[in-house]
């Protein structure tokens, strides 16, 4: 039944859920309750309304597995990236066990130099627990990277609901339209950070903008 659900999100994703995830769900479904936050420190908080319109954060230097794909769509290639994640994740490593899930996932996307669609190539980042940050599991798939990520200052704000390339445009667009004019910031490289599993319609994500260094 839980393969099943699955099968059902994924294909809204248009992705067939190859059988040998099965495992892999069944994991993630006994230790969802246990997610290490990725660490940060909180710069400011700024509002509108008494609502917190955005936050600035810094992220520490850190090991991260990463994967990138270059699907047709965005869905797609954050779907693939992370099939290959859950498999290190779950067993497919050289401790042959489960590593434990962080939160965020991190997704990071290039506007083409127009800035109205997102260049096909994803990359889609796994921050490593605390207990393996010193010594990363090796992949046994070679498409999975360990990588040390540098430290890394953003402004980070929240929304809801699916992650279409046409929803992170918009999203895009409503950040700048809200922070205005600065010189400060990537303007062609985002990242969108996903804290809830694709089957929850409403789930929480949120757009970072990069400070430059």
């Amino acid at each position: 039944r839980l393969f099943a659900h699955w099968e059902a999100v994924a294909s809204t994703h248009r992705v067939s859920l190859p059988r040998d995830m099965s495992g892999p769900i069944a994991q993630m479904a006994r230790h969802r309750q246990a997610r290490e936050p990725v660490p940060y420190v909180s710069l400011s908080q700024h509002g509108k309304c008494e609502e917190a319109a955005y936050e600035e954060r810094q992220y520490p230097a850190g090991k991260w597995a990463c994967v990138t794909m270059g699907e047709p769509m965005y869905e797609q290639s954050i779907s693939m990236s992370f099939m290959k994640l859950m498999r290190y994740i779950c067993k497919e490593n050289s401790v042959g066990r489960h590593l434990g899930m962080t939160v965020p996932v991190l997704n990071e996307i290039h506007l083409t130099k127009e800035g109205s669609e997102l260049e096909r190539e994803v990359l889609t980042a796994y921050y490593l627990p605390r207990e393996f940050q010193q010594n990363p599991p090796v992949p046994m798939d070679p498409e999975i990277h360990i990588i040390e990520r540098a430290p890394l200052q953003v402004i980070t704000r929240v929304f809801y609901g699916m992650t279409t390339e046409e929803t992170i445009l918009r999203e895009i667009s409503l950040f700048w339209e809200l922070l205005g004019s600065t010189d400060t910031v990537l303007r062609q490289t985002y990242i969108v950070a996903s804290y809830e599993n694709p089957s929850i319609p409403q789930r929480r994500n949120e757009i970072w903008f990069i400070r430059r260094a």
